[in-house]
C-alpha cells in the first residue's frame, strides 16, 4: 500500500469503467470485439500510464535521475496505440467489396487513448471523451438510420447458358428496385453451362435490397444470386 492507493484505484476504476460502457455498445452492435475487448484496452493503458505516473513508488530511493531520463510518459503514451494499432488491425476484415470492423477498430483506438488520460489522471478530458464516443457510437448509429444514405452491395447473378437474360432486361430490373448500377462484369462458369453478371450496385432505398432478393427468389431462370452489402 502506497500513499496514492486510492487515487491508483479511482483511476483504474474509471478507465475500466469507460472501456466497459464503449464494449457494452459493441457487443450489443454484435462486433467481434466487444466488452472484454474494450474494457482490458482501457485498463492495460491505464495500468502502463501508471508506471510514468507513479515512479516513485516503485523505483528505488534516491533514482530521480532514472525517473527524468528513462520515463517519458510521451514515449509510453506512443508505445501503447502502436501496440493497439495491431490489435484494431485485427479486427477489420474485407470480402468481396464489403469492409467491415472500421468503426470497431476506431472504437479500440479511441479506448486505448481514454486510458491513457485515465491512468494519468486527465479526468476532464477523458470524461468528456468518454461521454463523446459513447456519444458517436450511439447517437450517430440512430442519425444514419433515419437519414437517407447511399448503401452499396456486390452483386452476383447466374443463369443455364440456354437461359440467360439479357443486359437490358437486368439493367431495367434493377432500376424498377431502386438500383443503379457502377459496373458490370461478365463471366462464364461450370465449364460453360452457365452464365454469370457481376457488379457493383448502389440504391438509397432501405428495403431495396430485400426486395430485390425476393423478386429474383421467384424467378426459376435464375440459378444463382448474392447481394453482398458493404458494411462498417
Amino acid at each position: 500500500m502506497t500513499q496514492h492507493t486510492l487515487p491508483i484505484l479511482i483511476q483504474l476504476g474509471a478507465a475500466w469503467l469507460a472501456g466497459s460502457l464503449i464494449g457494452l455498445e459493441r457487443s450489443f452492435r454484435g462486433r467481434p470485439a466487444g466488452f472484454r475487448t474494450h474494457a482490458l484496452v482501457s485498463l492495460a493503458s491505464a495500468l502502463l500510464m501508471l508506471i510514468t505516473a507513479y515512479p516513485q513508488d516503485w523505483l528505488p530511493s534516491g533514482r530521480s535521475d532514472v525517473v527524468n531520463t528513462i520515463l517519458d510518459p510521451q514515449r509510453m503514451a506512443q508505445g501503447i496505440m502502436t501496440g493497439i494499432g495491431f490489435l484494431g488491425a485485427g479486427v477489420i476484415f474485407k470480402e468481396g467489396l464489403t469492409v467491415r470492423g472500421l468503426t470497431t477498430a476506431a472504437s479500440i483506438w479511441i479506448t486505448s487513448a481514454l486510458g491513457i488520460l485515465y491512468g494519468v489522471g486527465y479526468y476532464f478530458p477523458a470524461i468528456l471523451g468518454t461521454v463523446a464516443t459513447l456519444g458517436t457510437l450511439q447517437v450517430f448509429h440512430w442519425i444514419e438510420s433515419w437519414m437517407p444514405t447511399q448503401a452499396y452491395a456486390h452483386f452476383i447473378l447466374r443463369f443455364p447458358r440456354t437461359r440467360v437474360m439479357s443486359e437490358d432486361k437486368v439493367q431495367k430490373m434493377m432500376r424498377d428496385h431502386g438500383f443503379s448500377v457502377a459496373n458490370i462484369n461478365y463471366r462464364m462458369e461450370d465449364g460453360g453451362k452457365t452464365f454469370e453478371y457481376r457488379m457493383t450496385i448502389q440504391t438509397t432505398q432501405k428495403d431495396a435490397m430485400e426486395r430485390l432478393a425476393v423478386t429474383l427468389r421467384d424467378k426459376k431462370d435464375v440459378l444463382e444470386f448474392r447481394i453482398s452489402p458493404a458494411g462498417d
